[in-house]
């Protein structure tokens, strides 16, 4: 079931670079998205960057 206005997007940690979690998330952006979640490489809380 597909929802015309969401798309997919994966978060990548920011120290690591390793992809850890994907999102969906309307079309229409201002700016990419920054968390702060688990990295179960580094074992510890970081920032996780939108990447394509």
């Amino acid at each position: 079931m597909a929802v015309k206005n969401r798309v997919i997007i994966t978060l990548s940690c920011t120290t690591c670079k390793n992809r850890n979690y994907h999102y969906a998330r309307g079309k229409k952006k201002d700016k990419k998205l920054e968390v702060n979640k688990f990295c179960p490489k580094c074992r510890k809380h970081t920032k996780h960057k939108e990447t394509k």
